[in-house]
């Protein structure tokens, strides 16, 4: 297949206005609660100093959901989509069980 500039042009365009509208619809997701049904389940806690470390020995000092691979914000966001709770958006000070150190 062949593709044109001006067909490419379009397809960039196309791709790059969804994308800015994904990202504002991000933007208006809801924020996980801790007493969220998923978050419970997953352990997930708005600030990570609260996580009971008897009950997740996995949780290691420093790992927040910033620093984690499925936040999908910037490290600076105060709040990002997090796939694990639907997109909703966890706190980046945040923690849960699903944690896996961003690479």
């Amino acid at each position: 297949m062949k593709t044109t500039r001006r067909s490419f042009l379009i397809t960039s365009l196309g791709v790059a206005s969804s994308l800015a509208l994904s990202r504002q619809a991000f933007a208006d997701a809801p924020k996980v609660a801790d007493s969220d049904p998923t978050a419970q389940a997953l352990g997930y806690k708005s600030d990570a100093t609260q996580v009971d470390k008897a009950k997740y020995a996995k949780y290691t000092a420093g790992e927040t959901c910033s620093n984690c691979q499925f936040y999908q914000g910037k490290p600076t966001d105060a709040f990002a989509p997090c796939p694990m709770f639907g997109g909703k958006q966890v706190s980046g000070k945040g923690w849960c069980s699903a944690y896996t150190k961003k690479a």
